[in-house]
């Protein structure tokens, strides 16, 4: 049995001080049971713990680590931001490199502002889209997460979704009456909302690729249905790429599909590594934002010289060479191993996968949204979580995460996993 001895001692001591004993809820392992590890340190595609164990990343710090954990180009960028200024509030020449970066990238952004998390991001996102449109209405997908904004914690995924709370307390009925939440790939329900709500729909906030509820893709057309429907009513439609974005393409999950949003939500692989969050999209609705426009929006941090640094770092290097073919090709690899792994154990996953995010449901059926995501058998995913585990792979710790491929994962690592896999499914 491995010992984590050390990550115990820590947790007992961090649950005295910190609520949960964790600075965000799904770190807690509830959705799984146990106790966390806590991590020492972490390079490429491994992390290790406090008591010297080494394991596998599939978390990747929740996606930023595309490039794999402390790659030494983002880290010397770090080095010599810090060198200079950790922080300033006055505008620096890396904010611009990063908007040009983002904008000559995603060709639905003209202009970008940066803030500092993708919480912040969406919530800004949607004060924009009220404030051009004149209209108070925004709708969301059940299962789709946002950020912790009061106005979209309404069924949302992730960390609330784990703990079975998606409506959290503390958020007014007034804060979340002009949310409207319909089910992820429904067209009729869609339609529905924007008939019952004719001329009041500021816009659609989506996660063109929902990973905060595992992970399911879009079916065909259901992107296009969307931008149609938008365009036809004058709402705008919103992106939230935090996840996706630079991710599953070079233009992100928009290049992928081939929709272009009038607005996008950033995070994660811009920053690096380190707290960021950007939002942008064409120019007439971006000039609404203070200075030029009435719609409120300002950071201490926004821009931050270090942030932008490695962020720059970061996309950079993803940039050069066939970096998303890899992507793709590791992403393979992984769906065929882990997929033939379930069907000789005989246990019935759905394995959903685009580009280089995933997750495995224990299901018997098809995963296109929230309702289908919670049929999944949770009990068996916790066995699965903890069996993987001690075999040296950390997976997300629950049922209802996406799982992330870095260019350092190699193919003896993707060998080693389903071996793992292989291992702990013939126990379940």
């Amino acid at each position: 049995m491995i010992s984590r001895a050390k990550s115990e001692q820590l947790f007992a001591a961090a649950l005295k001080l910190i609520p949960g004993g964790v600075n965000s809820p799904v770190r807690a392992f509830r959705a799984v049971g146990g106790q966390p590890f806590f991590v020492d340190r972490a390079q490429g595609a491994r992390v290790w713990d406090v008591d010297g164990n080494e394991y596998v990343d599939y978390v990747g710090t929740w996606g930023p680590a595309i490039l794999g954990h402390a790659p030494p180009g983002v880290i010397s960028a770090i080095q010599q931001a810090a060198a200079r200024g950790t922080s300033f509030g006055i505008p620096n020449p890396l904010e611009v490199r990063m908007a040009s970066l983002i904008c000559s990238t995603v060709p639905s952004v003209q202009k970008v502002r940066m803030c500092s998390s993708g919480t912040e991001a969406t919530m800004s996102a949607i004060r924009l889209a009220r404030g051009f449109t004149k209209r108070d209405k925004i709708l969301k997908f059940d299962g789709c997460y946002h950020g912790h904004a009061d106005s979209l914690l309404v069924k949302a995924g992730s960390g609330a979704l784990t703990f079975g709370h998606p409506d959290s307390a503390g958020v007014p009925a007034a804060f979340t009456e002009h949310t409207v939440v319909v089910p992820f790939n429904d067209e009729e329900a869609v339609s529905a909302a924007f008939a019952a709500n004719a001329g009041a729909m500021a816009g659609i906030i989506v996660e063109p690729v929902p990973g905060n509820a595992g992970l399911y893709p879009p079916k065909p057309g259901f992107l296009e249905f969307l931008r149609r429907l938008t365009r036809e009513t004058g709402a705008l439609l919103i992106f939230d790429e935090v996840m996706t974005g630079f991710r599953l393409a070079r233009g992100g999950a928009q290049e992928r599909y081939g929709i272009t949003p009038d607005l996008t939500c950033f995070g994660k692989i811009i920053g690096g590594g380190l707290p960021v969050g950007a939002f942008g999209g064409r120019a007439e609705i971006m000039d609404c934002l203070a200075p030029l426009g009435p719609v409120y929006q300002a950071g201490t941090l926004s821009g931050n010289p270090v942030a932008m640094a490695a962020g720059i770092a970061a996309l950079e290097e993803l940039f050069a060479g066939n970096s998303y073919e890899k992507l793709e090709a590791a992403g393979a690899q992984l769906e065929a191993g882990l997929s033939a792994a379930a069907n000789a154990a005989g246990i019935p996953v759905q394995f959903n996968r685009v580009g280089s995010m995933f997750c495995g449901y224990f299901a018997t059926q098809p995963i296109h949204n929230l309702a289908d995501a919670m049929l999944s058998d949770r009990a068996r995913f916790a066995k699965y979580f903890h069996g993987m585990l001690n075999q040296g792979v950390y997976l997300a710790p629950s049922q209802f995460e996406a799982g992330f491929i870095s260019l350092a994962h190699t193919e003896a690592d993707i060998e080693a996993t389903v071996r793992a896999a292989a291992s702990v499914m013939k126990t379940l």
